[in-house]
């Protein structure tokens, strides 16, 4: 038995206009397909998990949506965060709640908006971190196999083979800066961190409590509440309180660092769709590849080259013409043109917007 959880949080800025605070990229198709990244995770972890087994941590202003996208799941699985209080709170929530319900858990941790190729892989490789999960030593991750120097990406330092399939891992690194990331990749020696986390639920509080102590009581008190009467006045009094970080600084790094983090390589492709670029890398692409996203009749492309074009207005006419390696994004209040190999930079729009009273537009 596995408990799945899919982290359905954040607001995507990079793939803004298209993603908002309000309807963020994992409610969109952005699959290849008429499924949103949402109901592709969940059908990814179906084999896995049963809806009873699978758990959406989101916030307030999501909770609607995917309770229409994922009509299965049901209402109590669905734990709401009063406000963002980043990855660590999140898993650390579900984590207090499944142990509650279930002392034995073992748990996975998946976001809401990757795109993840083999799916018989996939789920050969979660099986392999469950069990080794199930014995309560080790915080599982999944790695993948670097391509660039990505500065947005956590890295793992292989250490030795532990089973088949599974390496110890000696050092978690997040988000480096771009000269120790084209280091790690030159080495041979690190993975990418998939944003995978298996282990028992118990296990995860125990680490926390090591290195966050005062983020997991609240969090335990929390989760003790949980099924009763008294939910929405304990949210109410600790919520608000609980530190914002990362579970990647929070508990990974210092984690690892102790011995207590293993990896499994995964044997699969692998997307975080974290800008237009990569969006761009991981749909199929035209003859001139190129991605389109919307109405191909009302999309029309002449002498254009490597360039992503995605219209969420359909009664619009979208008409590019002669460029290489360009973004257009066109949305009902808001259109970003910009070259693709600056998609990262579309991030530093919502400041900008929010500084000249445009916020209504994040």
């Amino acid at each position: 038995m596995l408990y799945s959880i899919i982290l359905a949080g954040g607001s995507g800025t990079r793939l803004w206009p298209l993603s908002r605070a309000g309807h963020p990229k994992f409610l969109y198709a952005l699959t290849g397909t008429e499924r949103s990244l949402l109901e592709d995770t969940a059908d990814r972890l179906a084999p896995l998990s049963t809806a009873q087994e699978t758990y959406v941590v989101t916030g307030i202003a999501h909770a609607a949506a995917i309770a229409r996208q994922l009509p299965h799941i049901p209402e109590e699985n669905v734990l709401v965060e009063p406000l963002p209080r980043d990855s660590c709170a999140a898993i650390g929530l579900a984590a207090a709640v499944i142990a509650r319900r279930d002392p034995e858990a073992v748990m996975g941790v998946f976001s809401a908006d990757h795109l993840i190729g083999d799916r018989a892989r996939f789920v050969e490789t979660i099986e392999r971190a469950a069990m080794v999960a199930r014995r309560g030593r080790h915080v599982c991750t999944v790695g993948i196999e670097p391509t660039r120097p990505e500065e947005g990406f956590g890295y793992l330092q292989l250490g030795e083979l532990i089973e088949t399939g599974v390496r110890n891992v000696r050092q978690f690194t997040e988000k480096p800066k771009r000269e120790l990331a084209q280091q790690y990749l030159e080495s041979g020696e690190y993975l990418w961190n998939a944003g995978i986390f298996i282990v028992r639920a118990g296990t995860f509080l125990e680490e926390l409590a090591r290195y966050k102590p005062a983020l997991c009581e609240a969090l335990e008190r929390i989760g003790a509440a949980w099924d009763t009467s008294r939910r929405d006045e304990v949210l109410a009094r600790e919520w608000p309180e609980l530190e914002k970080v990362s579970v990647d600084y929070a508990v990974m790094e210092p984690a690892a660092a102790a011995g207590r983090v293993v990896t499994v390589p995964a044997g699969f492709s692998w997307s975080d769709i974290g800008d237009f670029h990569s969006l761009g890398d991981s749909l199929p692409n035209d003859e001139n590849g190129n991605l389109v996203i919307g109405d191909p009749t009302r999309t029309l492309l002449r002498e254009v080259k490597s360039s992503v074009i995605v219209s969420t207005v359909g009664n619009r006419v979208i008409a590019v013409v002669g460029v290489e390696g360009l973004v257009v994004a066109d949305t009902e209040d808001a259109v970003l043109v910009c070259p693709r190999n600056r998609a990262q930079e579309v991030k530093q729009i919502i400041e900008t917007l929010r500084d000249c009273g445009l916020s209504e537009h994040t």
